[in-house]
């Protein structure tokens, strides 16, 4: 077990080297704190019970009653408030690091540049464009994680028993390519905010 989890840290390590080169020791840490949560969050879904046993209530809309289920327990990331959460947290450490590695004033030059009209629009545009990636992660994380379990309960619900099985192996995939991804893209995030550039 611990020869496992020593080549998974040692894969991740080399990985993350890619982007962050010499600055990889530093950044380690979270990149890999945010792939482990996000895969465990991702696979804790797929256990049986997760999402499908809970309690049955009442719901009416537009004039008309069905009945709905609230489950006792939920896969965090197939919820749409922990994507939200984990982007917030991961922009504003994109920023966090930035702020340190170019200094505040350096750093917010690109957000609020007054030397002229066209940099001052461009800096909005950083500013819209800081907003959109947070949405962005959240909502291909939580659209893609709850895909997969609409789609093992749709399978699961027409062909019961082992027909279901090549469905939750591909989950199991989509899952670790879901974690793999966010993290990834937060690592871009900060290896573009804490580089240094030079004018021409």
């Amino acid at each position: 077990m611990v020869g496992i989890v020593d080549f998974a840290l040692r894969g991740l390590y080399g990985l993350f080297s890619m982007v962050f080169g010499d600055k990889i020791n530093t950044y380690f840490p979270i990149v890999a704190t945010f792939f482990l949560y996000i895969l465990v969050s991702n696979w804790f879904g797929l256990l049986p019970g997760i999402g499908s046993v809970g309690f049955m209530h009442e719901v009416i809309e537009e004039g008309k009653t069905h009945v709905a289920m609230i489950p006792f327990l939920r896969g965090g990331t197939a919820d749409l408030s922990t994507t939200l959460g984990l982007s917030v947290l991961a922009i504003g450490l994109v920023q966090f690091y930035g702020i340190r590695e170019l200094g505040f004033k350096q750093y917010i030059s690109k957000f609020i540049n007054l030397h002229g009209p066209i940099d001052f629009v461009l800096g909005l545009l950083e500013i819209v464009s800081e907003i959109s990636r947070a949405i962005s992660l959240a909502f291909r994380l939580f659209g893609n994680i709850i895909a997969g379990e609409v789609l093992l309960v749709i399978v699961a619900f027409l062909i019961p028993y082992f027909v279901s099985l090549p469905f939750l192996l591909f989950e199991i995939f989509v899952g670790f390519i879901q974690a793999t991804v966010f993290t990834m893209l937060v690592s871009i995030f900060i290896s573009v905010a804490t580089t240094k550039h030079h004018p021409a």
